[in-house]
């Protein structure tokens, strides 16, 4: 490990399920009011969750977890059909504020600890660029971390994570809430394909909307409204087809 840790031991975990490997690196913010609220509460037993690697905002990386056992930090989530993503996820808690009490953006310093300390992760793990995500993209209707301010480019340039740029926003057709028919199945079918947990109804429902703000949040955070403008579908498009194998 090229960079300095700090360690302190929560209790919050449990074994691996044997035969699950390790495939998804997943990134948090942690959403509380200071840095120091947030590492006791994920080392406290009565508060049952925790995370393997906490990375504060100047840059210190604390490990709380190793990576051979279980954090608890997912929670109720699902990716690509998988619903025990702690079984197979090291978790990452990034300091943040979050969008209930200031959300803002996250110090330079603290993505170069996140890049050096994502890579380390990788070079340990067989993660497929396209498998490292957003707490909001496996639990889309409950979470927003990290948000929207996270710099998921500067990741990519990186060599962490799957992106494309963004297609520009623009004027077009929108499927939105309330909306029907085969435009949306499909919209539905593509957020699936990717890995995202909606169900083809044919039918833009309130768990359809949530899977698109997330989507947004992650890959067109210029506009996060829940709306699958042409930017939005445009953008996913061009994500689907860079997978291996497209």
């Amino acid at each position: 490990m090229s960079f300095s840790v700090d360690l302190r031991e929560s209790p919050n975990h449990d074994a691996r399920l044997a035969g699950v490997s390790v495939d998804i690196l997943l990134l948090h913010y942690t959403g509380m009011q200071t840095a120091d609220a947030a590492l006791d509460r994920l080392c406290d037993p009565s508060a049952k969750v925790s995370c393997h690697w906490f990375v504060d905002e100047d840059g210190r990386v604390t490990q709380l977890v190793a990576e051979d056992r279980r954090a608890w930090h997912a929670g109720v989530s699902c990716w690509a059909g998988e619903t025990d993503i702690n079984a197979r996820s090291i978790g990452v808690e990034i300091v943040n504020p979050g969008h209930e009490f200031g959300y803002r953006d996250f110090p330079d310093i603290q993505i170069d600890a996140v890049i050096a300390l994502c890579r380390d992760v990788l070079g340990r793990h067989a993660i497929a660029p396209q498998r490292v995500l957003a707490h909001s993209d496996v639990a889309p209707e409950r979470k927003q971390d990290p948000g929207e301010r996270f710099p998921w480019a500067r990741l990519h340039v990186a060599g962490i994570g799957h992106w494309v740029a963004p297609a520009p926003i623009s004027d077009g057709k929108v499927i939105g809430p309330g909306d029907s028919g085969e435009d949306v199945a499909a919209l539905q079918r593509d957020l699936a394909g990717y890995g995202y947990p909606v169900a083809v109804t044919g039918t833009c429902d309130a768990g359809t909307s949530s899977v698109v703000t997330a989507f947004q949040r992650h890959f067109r955070p210029a506009r996060v409204d829940g709306v699958a403008d042409a930017s939005t579908r445009d953008t996913l498009a061009r994500l689907i087809a860079a997978l291996p194998g497209h």
